[in-house]
């Protein structure tokens, strides 16, 4: 079901997974990266992880990195600069009031830019967590957005070797992210045509989007470039297991995914906190794998028949049959 696509998952996934209430984590992870590898291996179908800039990857193991993807046969799919869990970037990134906050964000960016190109890695996912305010009068809205435009040109001059691309998502570390629907994402893209989109389900949720329209209009921009998959109840992003809330949502988003013939990564990006690491993955790869048998139930024609109707009980009916109940 997935052979258009190549499957990934974020290597968090594979960890003890800690938060703030148990900084050591709930355990059933990997410690070192050797066992989060092979951890991950165990998945069924996993082409490639997501590794974050200096918690996985730095300058003095590149080189072992790259040789402990090849022997297991896996691509480095996406690094991920952190400009979000350090101090100095508490106040901003790329939108931070002082400018050499800014400027090192910038060239955060740009030597995991570097990294990636070195890796093979397609992707750098610049996400601008920080960048964001908590109360009112502590950001100045016009030159933050400028600010956030001139470090993402800059670093999409940087190298062509590599895409960039930014994550959107409405709160959290900051209250209010600058940068917090798929609509705003392409008003600061506007003309990056360098720069794309991570779609998150995650997010999207938790901004109040229709995951599948705001697939669709991500699309019309040519800015659907790479989907991270979790699902949540929508007040947090709880990077649960694909389709544990979301089911007909989800639905509906493998079959736009299908029509607008979308061929890109699909990612896990869940934190199995309490949960079995390796049995989290896998669950979730079954619901996806699920939900594009669930489409392939039902012809395109007929889907795209009752959605010209806009007859309701037309469409739950068709979801009902979809999922063979």
């Amino acid at each position: 079901m997935l052979a258009n696509h190549k499957f990934g998952a974020g290597l968090p996934a594979f960890t003890s997974c800690a938060d703030r209430y148990c900084l050591s984590g709930y355990g059933g992870g990997g410690k070192t990266i050797e066992e989060m590898l092979d951890l991950a291996m165990q998945v069924e179908g996993l082409d490639g992880l997501e590794l974050v800039g200096n918690w996985h990857i730095n300058n003095e193991n590149i080189d072992d990195m790259a040789v402990l993807f090849k022997d297991r046969g896996l691509q480095i799919c996406m690094l991920i600069p952190d400009l979000y869990t350090q101090a100095k970037w508490g106040r901003g990134s790329f939108a931070a009031p002082d400018a050499e906050t800014r400027k090192a964000a910038v060239e955060e960016v740009k030597k995991v830019m570097d990294w990636a190109v070195e890796l093979n890695c397609p992707y750098v996912n610049v996400w601008p967590g920080q960048d964001g305010f908590d109360y009112s009068f502590q950001a100045d809205y016009l030159e933050t957005w400028k600010w956030l435009r001139e470090g993402l040109e800059e670093c999409c001059d940087h190298n062509d070797k590599t895409h960039v691309l930014v994550e959107y998502k409405l709160k959290e570390p900051r209250t209010h992210c600058f940068v917090n629907t798929a609509a705003k994402v392409l008003l600061l893209l506007e003309g990056l045509d360098k720069v794309g989109v991570v779609l998150d389900v995650g997010h999207a949720l938790a901004a109040g989007e229709n995951i599948a329209e705001a697939a669709c209009l991500l699309s019309n921009y040519g800015k659907l470039d790479y989907i991270h998959l979790n699902d949540n109840y929508r007040a947090w992003d709880d990077d649960m297991m694909v389709g544990a809330v979301h089911l007909v949502e989800y639905l509906e988003f493998i079959y736009w995914l299908k029509r607008l013939d979308y061929k890109g990564w699909l990612t896990l990006d869940i934190f199995p906190y309490r949960d079995d690491k390796l049995n989290a993955a896998v669950q979730s790869r079954e619901w996806i794998e699920a939900l594009y048998r669930a489409v392939d139930r039902i012809s395109m024609d007929e889907f795209d028949r009752v959605i010209k109707s806009a007859d309701a009980c037309a469409a739950t009916d068709l979801v009902r049959q979809a999922i063979n109940i």
